[in-house]
Parts: C-alpha cells; sequence; structure tokens
C-alpha cells in the first residue's frame, strides 16, 4: 500500500454524531487510475453491518469502481448501482434506481452506501440512505473538486424537482468523508473550475485573506498541483465543519453558505439542469450577489471588480444568460430561503463578510436581473 503524499483529518461535529474527513493524495498509475487498497482502507472502520452499496455514475464507474469494490469484497458483500452522469438525472428516477439495487440485493437496516463520484452521485446517495428503511449508513468519497469542498461535507442530500432545484430532500450525515486529491487527475477542466466557484465563495463570504491566497494560487491550482488543491480543500472544509458545527439544518448561520445560489439555481432550472454546472451557475449568481451589493452601498465598484477578476481567473463565466426578470423572480420564489413570501438573499456586506437579508429594495434587484437580461446574450459557460 503506497504512503499518501498529503494528508489531512478533520472532524465535523453534529447533533447527530460527529464524523470525519480524510483528505489525501494518493499515488495513482500512469491513467491516473487508483490502483492499490489505500482508498477501501480507509473507509472499511466506518462501515456498519457486511452488506455494502456503492453509488457510481457511468464516467467514474471505469476509473475508480475496480479499485474500491474487489478489496471490499474480501469483507463484505458488495453491490453496485452505476448511474447514468449528469445533474438532469438527479431525479426520482434514479433514486428509484438506488432503491431497486437494495431491494434486489435484499440488503436490510445494516448496509451502508458508499458514494463514489461528484456532488450529484453524492446527494442521491445520501438521500437514499436517509429514505431507505428510514435511514441507514452512507459514505462520501467526493471525486470532484466541488464535492470535495463543498456538497459532501454537511449532511445535504437530495434531488431536484423541474421547477426547482434540491427541492426534495432530507438532511443526513455521513458516517465519514474521503476526499482523494489523485482523483482530480481525470477530472476534466470545465469540471475543475466549477468547483473551484466553490472554493472561491468560502473566501467571498467568511475570510478575505483566503481570497488573497486564492489569486497567488489559482494558477498552480488550474495547473492540477495536488498540494495547493489539498491545502485549498482543508480550508474549505474547515470553513463549513465550522459552520455545520452551529447550523446543522440551516435554519441561521448555515444558510450564508448559499451565496450566489439563488441567482445560481435560477439559472440551472431555466437552462435546464446540466447545461450550465452548478459551479458556474453559481459563479454568475455570485457576481449578480455582489452587484445587487454594490448597490446597496456595502461594496465598491472596485471590490466587485475584484471578485469578477477572481471568476475570470477560475475560468468561470461572470454573466448569466438572458432570462426574463419576470420568470427570474418566479423562480427565486421557489427558493428554499423565502419566508413569509419575502425572498431572502445572502448578500456582501464587505469582502469576507456574508449577511442574510430580505431587507433590500426590490428594485435594486429588479435593476440587476434587467442588467444581466439585456446583457445576457453575451454570456459563456466557456
Amino acid at each position: 500500500m503506497a504512503t499518501p503524499l498529503f494528508h489531512a483529518d478533520l472532524t465535523v461535529h453534529t447533533q447527530s454524531h460527529d464524523y470525519p474527513i480524510v483528505i489525501i493524495e494518493e499515488t495513482a498509475t500512469e491513467n491516473a487510475a487508483i490502483d492499490n487498497k489505500t482508498m477501501a482502507s480507509q473507509i472499511t472502520p466506518y462501515i456498519v453491518g457486511q452488506q455494502v452499496l456503492i453509488v457510481t455514475n457511468e464516467t467514474v464507474a471505469p476509473l475508480y469502481l475496480k479499485a474500491l469494490k474487489e478489496p471490499l469484497e474480501e469483507q463484505f458483500t458488495v453491490r453496485v448501482c452505476v448511474l447514468p452522469d449528469g445533474e438532469q438525472y438527479k431525479n426520482q428516477t434514479s433514486i428509484n434506481q438506488i432503491y431497486d439495487a437494495l431491494m434486489a440485493a435484499h440488503f436490510n437496516r445494516d448496509v451502508t452506501l458508499i458514494a463514489l463520484g461528484g456532488g450529484v452521485v453524492g446527494d442521491m446517495t445520501g438521500f437514499a440512505a436517509a429514505s431507505f428503511m428510514r435511514g441507514v449508513n452512507f459514505i462520501q468519497i467526493p471525486t470532484t473538486l466541488l464535492s470535495q469542498v463543498d456538497s459532501s461535507v454537511g449532511g445535504k442530500t437530495g434531488i431536484n424537482h423541474p421547477q426547482g432545484k434540491n427541492m426534495i430532500g432530507a438532511f443526513w450525515q455521513p458516517q465519514m468523508v474521503l476526499a482523494d486529491m489523485s482523483t482530480l487527475k481525470t477530472l476534466p477542466a470545465r469540471e475543475l473550475s466549477a468547483g473551484l466557484a466553490e472554493v472561491i465563495k468560502y473566501a467571498l463570504i467568511m475570510d478575505v485573506d483566503f481570497l488573497t491566497w486564492l489569486e497567488h494560487n489559482l494558477p498552480a491550482m488550474m495547473a492540477l498541483d495536488l498540494a495547493v488543491l489539498g491545502e485549498a480543500v482543508k480550508r474549505c472544509c474547515e470553513y463549513k465543519a465550522h459552520i455545520v458545527a452551529q447550523d446543522e439544518r440551516e435554519s441561521g448561520v448555515r444558510a450564508l453558505l448559499n451565496f450566489g445560489h439563488t441567482f445560481g439555481h435560477v439559472i440551472e432550472t431555466h437552462e435546464g439542469y446540466g447545461n450550465w454546472l452548478h459551479g458556474e451557475a453559481v459563479a454568475a449568481g455570485m457576481v449578480q450577489a455582489a452587484e445587487l451589493s454594490q448597490r446597496i452601498g456595502w461594496l465598491t465598484c472596485d471590490e466587485v471588480a475584484r471578485v469578477k477578476r477572481v471568476l475570470a481567473l477560475a475560468n468561470l463565466p461572470i454573466t448569466p444568460p438572458p432570462i426574463e426578470v419576470k420568470t427570474a423572480l418566479g423562480l427565486m420564489g421557489h427558493d428554499k430561503k423565502v419566508k413569509q413570501g419575502q425572498i431572502r438573499l445572502i448578500l456582501l456586506k464587505s469582502l469576507g463578510k456574508a449577511v442574510i437579508t430580505s431587507d433590500f429594495d426590490t428594485q435594486l434587484l429588479t435593476e440587476v436581473l434587467s442588467k444581466h437580461h439585456l446583457q445576457g446574450t453575451e454570456a459563456s459557460i466557456f
């Protein structure tokens, strides 16, 4: 078994249970497929019972499934559910495929589900674990940067509805999270950039010094310097673990992690799930949120320009697609942060400090949406 080149351990504290996040950089073969038992050995202590269902997708399975499955088969009864790849498949049909696999194997409450893939696989596996027999254990092995820094941590699970993203789901914490930086070697450049959007988000809402660090280190991250990526993942997981410990079910401060997401979910829903990657939509959404913050008087023009520069440095879009204002406002009305009919947004009081508020002039929001509807023909996701 190879010795990891990078290793970090964190702990997430929640009301239900505490669990570790293990971040490693593992040795890989020339084609970047892991060929040793490290991945399986890291998660084995957290498998409950003797039954294991690995949930993955058609893209990830050829790369990492064998390396995970074969060592586990030496100790457990292992079955596999391979789903189609893409946000458009994050739906009830795919969830039923997971249930079908569990039922066909006659698995029971002692089963452990393992999510091997990106955020879509993780969200669906977690939701299946939360709902199968009213709750079974699961483990996250995120293979994309976005899932490593964000969606695999904190227990938010679910699926999309045609009228709104992540509208059906549950809070269900994993037993552990294993983030292997080596899996990023097989990540397409567009997916890497999408993950960087969530990394940049943490800097904008929590730590302006981290923003400066990113401005210096983004080129290395985009060049797949795994040590630098590992440090970024570690920092982001620390930020998220701190917030989840305070607010597991998003009744307060945890909503700050949705900076850019209300605008971004409008883009994803309007354009069709999968056409804009989640991180791409969030990037454009963060620009809109920053521009609204500027109109309120909280950010300067230079600070908004800095937000745009760092996103552009990560090859992310800074202009949303053209969406009618009425349509955008209607989609915002489905957002989970809406309370008593009022849209609540996460905005920036300053770089590194976010607030959630409904106390803004809706005319200013309309102006931001109108501006981008007129300019949206220039938007590009490439």
